[in-house]
């Protein structure tokens, strides 16, 4: 039925646009107050470190130069502004990178360098590399005959930890020693804070879970009830003690006994001696590399 609309016709009350107002705003008090927008942030994706760094391409020419043994990276930017240096017959520019794939030349009359390889006995307390601490260093410590053959450490050796650090002006050897994929031994000998448990040889010799990472097997001796050698053929950031704690316990001491062939020997803490002979022939050998 048609409501009346003639202008005698009886009108309801007028209902105003804003009469329900109240009734909404008394609705949205009741209603618990959002929440701020947050930002949403994407984690990303967690890297296993490599304590050992491994170098990686394209790199700059003066550090691939460095790498291959031809020069320090100072002297390897003279050879490059020199004109010495080709990458695929083309003549080379400061700040070039190059690839795995690409055919690096050095020509001309480039004096050989003479390489040196040293067994060095860090002690613990002592940085591997330069650090911005202004601690004190393996190269610091050494005397200045060795200094000006430009030698750099091979890898690292956590702070607190000592033993073998291999010392040596070859960046061939640098890429060959550290790349995970060739699995070149490294022993340590470890003491910890509380008595090893029963299954502790199985499940490192299992490989260990740290942090979402399953170590490669190892090889491990007990000695007593609080000491243990082990053989790995990685090098993980901390990757002993990681694996140490993993297992429920910490490590009250670390030392590195071997690299490859190459052990350290009777060499006081803070001394070294020079890698040579026959000695010096397996770990080249080894590494590939015809010294």
């Amino acid at each position: 039925m048609r409501k009346p609309t003639g202008p005698g016709a009886k009108r309801g009350p007028i209902k105003r646009a804003g009469s329900k107002r109240p009734e909404r705003r008394a609705a949205a008090a009741a209603r618990p107050a959002a929440k701020p927008k947050r930002k949403i942030v994407k984690p990303r994706a967690r890297v296993t470190e490599n304590a050992d760094a491994v170098p990686t391409y394209p790199m700059r020419i003066n550090k691939y130069l460095a790498l291959k043994g031809h020069a320090t990276r100072r002297d390897a930017d003279d050879l490059v502004e020199k004109k010495k240096v080709y990458i695929n017959e083309r003549v080379a520019s400061l700040g070039d990178k190059v690839s795995e794939s690409d055919v690096v030349e050095v020509r001309g009359n480039v004096r050989p360098k003479a390489y040196a390889y040293i067994a060095f006995n860090k002690p613990a307390g002592v940085d591997t590399h330069q650090e911005d601490t202004g601690t004190m260093n393996v190269l610091d410590s050494l005397p200045s005959d060795l200094k000006r053959l430009s030698l750099f450490p091979v890898g690292r050796l956590d702070k607190n930890s000592h033993g073998l650090i291999i010392l040596t002006n070859d960046g061939r050897v640098t890429d060959r020693l550290l790349n995970p994929k060739y699995e070149h031994e490294k022993v340590y000998e470890v003491r910890t804070k509380q008595p090893l448990r029963a299954s502790f040889k199985e499940k490192m010799e299992e490989g260990v879970n740290i942090e979402g990472y399953v170590t490669r097997p190892a090889k491990v001796e007990v000695l007593d009830e609080n000491r243990f050698r082990v053989t790995l053929t990685e090098g993980k950031t901390h990757q002993v003690r990681r694996m140490v704690v993993a297992l429920f316990n910490e490590v009250a001491d670390l030392k590195r006994l071997s690299i490859m062939n190459v052990k350290m020997g009777p060499i006081k803490d803070g001394g070294y001696r020079v890698i040579e002979g026959k000695e010096l022939a397996i770990f080249l050998t080894s590494l590939g590399l015809a010294g």
